[in-house]
């Protein structure tokens, strides 16, 4: 595992603290996991904006995406 050094806002060293602290965890867990969760979010992020350029993709207005969800329950 490659170990990395970052310069964090004091305030957010305390939150990363008071985490890590609540959840019985090392600061190195938390900003781990903190970094897995934003790494996540990007890439459904490039996911979906891939799709609303492709168009091959069909895009439905919202009116007709409620009638899609209201349908299926």
């Amino acid at each position: 595992m490659t170990q990395i050094s970052a310069r964090l806002p004091d305030e957010m060293i305390r939150d990363v603290d008071q985490a890590a602290k609540v959840l019985h965890r090392t600061r190195a867990e938390i900003i781990r996991q903190a970094l897995e969760m934003y790494l996540e979010d990007f890439d459904d992020l490039n996911i979906a904006i891939d799709r609303l350029r492709d168009p091959a993709d069909r895009n439905m207005d919202w009116a007709e995406a409620r009638r899609a969800l209201l349908a299926a329950d």
